[in-house]
């Protein structure tokens, strides 16, 4: 229900906090009291058409904040949810009209669109009254109405859920059927291909290990080059070695004669010596560790080579050819295999159909018989509402062809004003207080299936006479043990019924702007306007015990 409304700076509103109540809320006053502007600016704070125009004059901006408790799983806590924002608790629509035109919305105090505030809103609050843009009776709505009517929600479901496991059994005929149809047309390139791929074995990451190895052997084949010229240098044909041996014998013969002149050249060329042959060894040692087979170079780089050329042309990275060489395979086993399996999709295909059109077949059976009883029950309470000669119908076309989630079933609510003239949707064909009473008595027929938890009727009681009027407040007043009603009137026949009074005035202290302001009445100053609302200007005695009177009759 509508908790409490905060308006601040809004058309005539300077500052104003409402609290609501369970039940009937009547809101009365005088013609251009601001009465509209209270259900302007809720409508507002649902996502309505924002407007400069709403902003009060000398201030830059408006702002409404409706409060709503409602159930932990009613539908707009599921939308909030599905939208990432918090639902624990009260639910806090705001809107913030500025004077340029522009608006902000908020729900719960998290930035939202304009749209799906008004989705939220639409699941809380619905307005009636005697204009079409104010009735939200949305002719694609009628069927999902007559479902809640008849407890079909559940029966609805199946046939939603019959339908998409039908539409997914077509999808995947349908996929494996042009899979099929692409492998035939393809089937040589895709034998030849697959053929290609499979004698080459692409594996996933061979590309980098090869690519690795390679760059090792480069590098490897290089030092093993550096590592042989030195060992030929030292130990080849031109090793210095052998010639620095033969000196070193001649010498160390001659060195007794010398008398000491050539012993340190014999200590140094026996240590030059040593160390040219330690440097051999060191180089046979390297030579052994590096070795290199350029056979395993070749080897890597043709099969790198040939993994790169086979994705140029196939134009895949080297790393999906092995998934490209699987699909090809799996192309060929659909063209070889694939009929079978179509076959057997189609089968499933058709089944899934005939479970759908079981379900839908009988939905449209209930959903007849809901249209009848809803008819009896809209088309009772009209007497009393002054539309005595008019007709409630609920036209059903049904139709296989036109199958779909919510069934076979077309649902429009249409309306004969009078006998003898052609039915039409609802909203066309009735005037403007017609379709207030028609929607009126649709709700009562509704009750709490298929409505949001407020209802808010504006003065759907206009141009009526009394037993008219105290009809219509027999109606709300019922309606309100289900949902929460408010209600704009200048009926004391619907006023006396209401459990919350609620009495809107101007005001305003002299040379300042006048104000709109909202008054809770209690008992005696509720007997008061009642009167006021029978008598005119000069309430009376008389007009006083009337009000008391219907207060009583009402009770």
């Amino acid at each position: 229900m509508l908790a409490a409304l905060a308006i601040r700076d809004i058309v005539l509103i300077d500052r104003l906090n409402i609290d609501f109540t369970r039940g009937m809320t009547v809101l009365t006053g005088e013609t251009g009291a601001g009465k509209s502007i209270l259900l302007d600016a809720l409508s507002l704070a649902l996502g309505g058409r924002g407007d400069s125009g709403l902003v009060r004059q000398g201030t830059s901006q408006g702002d409404v904040t409706a409060v709503f408790d409602v159930a932990a799983d009613h539908p707009a806590r599921k939308l909030l949810a599905e939208s990432g924002i918090e639902a624990e608790g009260d639910i806090i629509l705001r809107r913030m009209q500025s004077e340029d035109g522009r608006s902000r919305a908020f729900v719960n105090d998290q930035p939202v669109s304009v749209s799906l505030l008004r989705d939220v809103g639409a699941r809380l609050v619905e307005i009636h009254g005697q204009h079409d843009d104010r009735a939200m009776v949305d002719g694609a709505a009628h069927r999902t109405l007559l479902d809640a009517f008849g407890g079909l929600q559940k029966e609805a479901g199946q046939v939603a859920g019959a339908h998409r496991r039908w539409r997914a059994a077509e999808g995947a005929v349908a996929e494996l059927d042009a899979r099929i149809a692409a492998a035939r047309r393809e089937a040589d390139y895709l034998r030849a291909a697959g053929d290609e791929l499979t004698k080459l074995a692409p594996e996933a990451g061979e590309e980098e290990e090869l690519a690795t190895r390679r760059q090792q052997m480069m590098r490897s084949e290089k030092v093993a080059g550096d590592i042989s010229e030195a060992h030929d240098t030292v130990a080849g044909s031109a090793s210095p070695i052998p010639a620095l041996s033969g000196l070193l014998r001649r010498l160390e013969r001659k060195a007794p004669e010398a008398g000491g002149l050539l012993d340190t050249t014999v200590v140094a060329l026996a240590r030059a010596i040593d160390a040219l042959q330690e440097a051999e060894q060191g180089l046979d040692e390297a030579m052994r560790r590096a070795d290199f087979d350029p056979r395993e170079l070749e080897r890597t780089e043709e099969r790198l080579f040939a993994l790169r050329a086979a994705a140029r042309k196939y134009s895949v990275p080297v790393g999906e050819l092995a998934a490209l060489a699987a699909r090809l395979a799996a192309d060929l086993g659909n063209l070889e295999s694939g009929e079978d399996r179509l076959a057997g999709l189609r089968t499933a295909a058709v089944e899934a159909r005939g479970d759908y059109d079981k379900a839908a077949t009988a939905l449209s059976g209930r959903r007849k018989s809901a249209a009848r009883a809803l008819e009896k029950a809209v088309n009772a309470e009209l007497p009393a509402l002054k539309l005595e000669r008019a007709t409630f119908s609920v036209a059903m076309e049904t139709d296989p062809a036109r199958a779909g989630e919510a069934g076979i079933d077309e649902v429009t609510f249409a309306v004969q004003t009078n006998p003898g003239t052609r039915p039409g949707p609802l909203t066309k064909v009735a005037s403007g207080g017609e379709l207030a009473r028609f929607l009126l008595a649709l709700k009562v027929a509704l009750a709490d299936r298929g409505s949001a938890p407020t209802l808010v009727f504006d003065e759907i009681d206009t141009a009526v006479g009394g037993a008219v009027a105290d009809a219509i407040g027999v109606r709300l007043a019922r309606l309100a043990g289900r949902v929460q009603v408010l209600a704009v009137t200048h009926a004391p026949q619907v006023a006396a019924r209401a459990g919350s009074h609620l009495l809107v005035a101007k005001g305003g202290a002299k040379g300042k702007a006048v104000q709109t302001g909202v008054a809770l009445l209690d008992e005696a100053k509720r007997r008061e306007e009642i009167a006021r609302m029978l008598a005119g200007a000069t309430v009376t005695d008389e007009a006083r015990a009337a009000a008391d009177r219907l207060i009583l009759g009402a009770a």
